[in-house]
């Protein structure tokens, strides 16, 4: 039998909040019963008002039972009646009145309250997920996927998936548990009119599901497409310089509005589709409720009936209480349908594979003391091989340097040692044991970055030095910056150390956010760096200060140097040329340039 679609969403996400949930269901039927007894009130009250009970009663012994407990109820206000006068009653009727209609508002609002930390623990639960995964997630899965669409399916997807879910626990805990009471006692009154009711209910209910359907369909588009405006937005935002550079704003501007009229259309054939349950449901209750009002009447006014006028009108009370529910079914169908399609936007996320396998028990490495080997490596993205055959050694202590043109494959050489890709034939070891083997945290530890792009945080300069270590001290942090020749503008800066750089650094210049970035791997000390052009960036003052800063930190240790000008690696232990991801020359500066090859022609060029 196939699940509904709320009932699979409750599973997934509420499982670990029962307590509130079974809170709720109970002040929700609480609800629902001082409701029915606050309307049972209304027959009493008719009656004394329009003097239409003649049958006397009398008190009979107390049983469960509907005939017993309503003739003691007539007794009694037949007796106080008597005693008191009808305004008396009816002043003590309006009192339970009002005292009832309390406890049901009392009720429906502990109903509402136990539901607000389900909300709120629902999208927190669901965003660190999303975002745990985010994380996880290896860099190849970026390939594919725009970042702004990412950001849009971790705001505005998960905020779809809220309003979804809170529908899903209200259609089960609220709207069925009133819907059934109040047929029970529909049932009880008048089984003819209930089963004319049943006959007529569904038809309304088949024509919203229809436009429920449709409304999926329209809200996945429309999701979609504000992932793609995000994602323009994002593009915008980090490309602001080469946008007013080469005169592109009207160009850009024409781009977003095209996107953000698209955009509009959808959500206003969605927000009419979404505007059409009020509207429909409403014409579809008052209708339903004229046809129950002549069915019902025509049997009352010809004895087919067993029902008064007041009991004949607390029948329509409830029947009108039931359309409200109805309604709120209705909207939580849109609501559900709106999210489901958010949802499958998220578990393309959640569900995509790490294919970064990590061993359940993995090899426990010492510190490294020898050599890193990569052994007969090839290395492919998707169709073409990017690394062929590769085979390199790098002994502890050694700096290693790989030059050759863009797309030769030097930085994804490099990026298989941490572990950022695998590699689909060969394997990488670091003192004999292939790091695949090896937990990722313990083969990372043992590394530090200096990339091209220092990449920074919006947060203290002391906090992106000390990023990725704990527990640093005042004297470490200075004394690293100092190494990185640091320390002198970090003082100059407003607050010193604990100076907001901005996003991504803007705060600082190039130069002085490479040497926060060489810092933060001083602190580290890591026995292997890799240094992946980490001055090609710089102007000449802003490079001395760099390449100093990069000879203390390669200092007893192990380094790989990605580098393009060729003047910084003319001491490296061995220099490797790689031509369409083939090692095809290799060995020290003056032996390259004694063989009047590629590296040969390199420098000659930036000699020139």
């Amino acid at each position: 039998m196939k699940v509904p679609p709320f009932v699979k969403l409750i599973k997934r996400f509420v499982a670990n909040y029962k307590l509130y949930v079974t809170l709720n269901i109970l002040f929700n039927i609480l609800s629902t019963i001082f409701s029915l007894f606050s309307f049972a009130l209304i027959i009493p009250i008719l009656k004394i008002l329009f003097k239409m009970e003649s049958e006397v009663f009398v008190y009979k012994p107390f049983a469960w039972d509907m005939d017993v407990i309503k003739n003691n109820v007539y007794c009694w206000m037949q007796n106080y009646i008597q005693i008191h006068g009808g305004i008396s009653t009816l002043l003590i009727l309006g009192t339970v009145l009002v005292v009832m209609t309390l406890l049901k508002t009392g009720t429906s609002y502990l109903a509402s309250y136990f539901v607000i930390p389900l909300r709120s623990g629902v999208v927190r639960d669901l965003r660190q997920q999303l975002y745990e995964k985010v994380v996880d997630l290896n860099l190849g899965f970026y390939h594919h996927h725009q970042k702004g669409d990412i950001i849009s399916r971790m705001t505005a997807d998960v905020n779809e998936v809220e309003a979804s879910i809170m529908s899903s626990v209200e259609m089960l805990s609220k709207n069925p548990i009133m819907i059934l009471i109040y047929l029970g006692v529909m049932i009880v009154l008048s089984w003819q009119l209930t089963l004319f009711v049943l006959l007529v209910l569904p038809f309304a209910g088949l024509l919203m599901g229809k436009v429920g359907k449709s409304l999926k369909r329209k809200s996945k588009i429309g999701q979609q497409q504000m992932g793609q405006l995000m994602a323009q937005i994002e593009e915008t935002l980090g490309g602001l310089r080469v946008i007013k550079a080469f005169n592109a704003e009207k160009t850009v501007i024409r781009r977003f509005e095209v996107m953000n009229n698209t955009l509009r259309k959808t959500v206003n054939a969605m927000s009419r589709r979404n505007s059409l349950a009020h509207p429909m449901s409403e014409f579809l209750g008052t209708a339903t409720i004229a046809l129950v009002l002549i069915f019902g009447g025509t049997l009352i006014l010809r004895g087919q009936s067993t029902l008064d006028a007041p009991v004949f009108i607390y029948y329509l009370v409830i029947f009108y209480s039931i359309i409200n529910p109805a309604k709120d079914l209705s909207k939580a169908w849109y609501s559900i349908e709106k999210g489901r399609a958010s949802l499958d936007r998220i578990d393309v996320i959640l569900a995509a594979q790490n294919p970064l396998k990590v061993v359940e028990n993995p090899v426990q490495i010492k510190p490294f003391n020898s050599k890193i080997e990569y052994k007969d490596v090839w290395f492919k993205y998707e169709d073409t091989w990017i690394l062929k055959d590769i085979n390199l050694t790098i002994e502890k202590g050694k700096t290693i340097a790989l030059v050759g043109q863009s797309g030769s494959g030097k930085s994804t050489l490099v990026d298989l040692l941490p572990r950022f890709y695998d590699v689909q034939k060969g394997e990488v070891t670091i003192d004999g044991v292939n790091i695949k083997d090896m937990g990722l945290y313990d083969v990372r530890k043992q590394m530090g970055n200096v990339n091209q792009e220092a990449i920074l945080f919006n947060d203290t300069i002391a906090n992106n030095i000390t990023f990725g270590t704990d527990n640093a001290t005042q004297e470490q942090i200075e004394e690293a910056a100092r190494i990185a020749n640091a320390h002198e503008f970090i003082m100059g800066t407003e607050e010193g150390y604990q100076t907001n750089i901005g996003d991504r650094g803007e705060r600082l210049s190039g130069g002085q956010r490479q040497r926060l970035s060489i810092a933060r791997a001083i602190l580290k000390n890591p026995p292997i760096l890799i240094l992946d052009e980490a001055t090609s960036a710089l102007d000449t003052e802003s490079e001395k200060l760099v390449q100093g800063a990069i000879e203390h930190l390669m200092k007893t240790r192990t380094t790989i140097v990605i580098a393009h000008r060729l003047s910084t690696i003319k001491n490296a232990d061995e220099i490797c040329v790689l031509n369409e991801g083939e090692i095809v020359e290799r060995g020290k500066h003056e032996e390259l340039i004694a063989k009047n090859g590629i590296y040969k022609k390199l420098c000659d060029m930036q000699s020139f």
